[in-house]
């Protein structure tokens, strides 16, 4: 398991992974990871997740990037001293990787900005790194 998190502009956000096993074939060369995100705005002002951006790394070097509106079919509105979670999935060709990104967050004013999603490992217990 591994854990991240950071502030950005009074949004605070915390991951979860953990490998899931029931999800994974490493025979075929297909590791899956289960990661729970938690978004909290610890701001004065209302503040919307309109897109996610994930950069997807895994063991080789390959990286992946990913980006499509809200998350999990969502684009929730937290008010000051709200938070969100959800769980989502990733899969790897290796057993080991990482994921980081950032949130695109429109504030109550209208202004844009990004909220870091720090760096966490994606990793199957055991495996070397």
């Amino acid at each position: 398991m591994s854990r991240s998190e950071t502030i950005t502009h009074r949004v605070r956000v915390q991951v979860e992974s953990s490998y899931s096993e029931e999800h994974s074939t490493p025979a075929s060369k297909h590791w899956f990871f289960l990661y729970k995100v938690r978004i909290g705005n610890e701001g004065q002002k209302a503040v919307r997740l309109v897109q996610r951006h994930w950069i997807i790394t895994d063991a080789s070097g390959n990286t992946e990037e990913v980006r499509g509106p809200g998350v999990v079919g969502q684009q929730p509105l937290l008010q000051p001293g709200e938070s969100f979670e959800y769980t989502s999935g990733c899969p790897l060709r290796t057993p080991f990787g990482s994921m980081r990104g950032s949130y695109q967050m429109l504030g109550d004013g209208g202004q844009l900005f990004d909220a870091e999603i720090a760096a966490f490992a994606l990793s199957e217990p055991g495996s070397e790194h």
